[in-house]
């Protein structure tokens, strides 16, 4: 029992009077102190109470493990609900995300095809625009050639023309200017006027009279005229075959064959890739020959001969600046090469229209002329 006195030493709590007390507290005291049963039946009440006190604690851990236990079962259905509908959204996502990946699978494949016909069609048009091109700059250089070939035959024809004065008229370009001899053609012959304008008159001194073109005589070389046929079924420029390896043999090689051995070189394959030019030269302005050009000749040397010779024409070779100054013999020997390069290439483009005897004869007229320009003969200038 509390006695009211301090121990310290014991370890009690201080004094009465030295812990503050509430009023209720004093009040309780005095009121035990004044009644003596109240007491007691306190002092009862307290043991009946430390009795019950274990059956109750009992009791209160029962209870806390039941309502633990449902708040594990309800928190575990939470759980499980939460976890269901959690896999069945990420079930969701799942399938939409597989179904946006089919549709980016096939918008690639189909960007990919598109992407490769986009290509496709791209390196069509510039394959059409690069056969075009060719195309076109092919039938610009035939033009070109074509119109070389042609202005080299008007400078021929101008030069035939000049020739023919009316002083000193040239008879071959006007036959009607021509008269009979004193003695006149022998009884019984006939001049035959349909021909004699086309053909040039052959003088014939031991007869004293000029023979009509219809009396010079000329039969067809069938071996030439079969391999001409076999050509002109399948015409071609490729010197392989029978008939252009001849002419090449007999006409071509020699016609071409210059001093200069590297210029004539160069002069041929101009002359069959259809890219020769000859120009007429200027006789008032001087010389502008470049350094390859002046290496090869002047107005007074000619560049493929080698020897001194008035030079009125100059040629140049294919897109070339540079120019080469030709005597009339050299110019009338390229010439001849090029009338019957441009004949070849009539027939063999379809413009020549008629049997293969005239054709034959038109060819062999063509190699005439190479073969008397290889001699030295060509028209005198004026």
């Amino acid at each position: 029992m509390w006695s009211g006195q301090s121990h310290p030493d014991e370890g009690h709590p201080p004094p009465l009077e030295a812990v503050p007390v509430s009023w209720k507290s004093v009040g309780s005291c005095q009121s035990r102190r004044e009644s003596p049963g109240a007491l007691a039946e306190t002092s009862a009440g307290e043991g009946t109470q430390g009795e019950e006190g274990p059956a109750a604690s009992q009791l209160d851990v029962s209870r806390l493990r039941s309502s633990s236990m449902e708040i594990r079962e309800k928190g575990s259905e939470f759980l499980k609900e939460e976890l269901h509908k959690a896999q069945k959204e990420l079930k969701l996502k799942d399938e939409e995300c597989e179904r946006l990946s089919k549709v980016r699978e096939q918008l690639e494949r189909e960007l990919e095809e598109l992407t490769a016909s986009l290509f496709e069609e791209a390196h069509k048009m510039v394959r059409e625009a690069n056969t075009k091109q060719a195309a076109s700059e092919k039938q610009l250089k035939e033009a070109r050639g074509k119109i070389d070939m042609l202005q080299a035959e008007v400078t021929a024809l101008k030069t035939l023309v000049i020739t023919s004065t009316p002083a000193s008229p040239n008879r071959e370009l006007h036959p009607q200017l021509l008269s009979p001899t004193k003695a006149g053609p022998r009884k019984g012959h006939l001049r035959h006027k349909s021909t004699s304008s086309a053909l040039c008159p052959i003088a014939c001194p031991a007869a004293g009279h000029i023979l009509t073109p219809d009396k010079e005589g000329k039969e067809v070389d069938t071996t030439l005229f079969a391999e001409f046929r076999a050509w002109r079924e399948s015409p071609t420029l490729d010197k392989n075959s029978p008939f252009l390896g001849r002419v090449y043999r007999e006409d071509v090689g020699p016609c071409l064959d210059f001093t200069v051995q590297e210029l004539s070189a160069l002069v041929r394959a101009a002359v069959e890739d259809n890219t020769l030019t000859i120009e007429p030269v200027a006789s008032h302005t001087p010389p502008t020959v470049k350094a390859a050009a002046a290496e090869y000749g002047s107005t007074n040397t000619c560049a493929l001969s080698g020897l001194a010779r008035a030079c009125r024409h100059r040629i140049r070779l294919g897109d070339s600046e540079s120019h080469y100054y030709i005597s009339p013999s050299s110019r009338a020997r390229i010439t001849a090469v090029c009338n019957f390069f441009t004949y070849i290439r009539y027939i063999q483009q379809g413009l020549v229209r008629q049997d293969a005897e005239p054709m034959f004869w038109e060819v062999t007229r063509l190699r005439k002329e190479m073969s008397l320009a290889k001699l030295g003969f060509f028209p005198q200038e004026a």
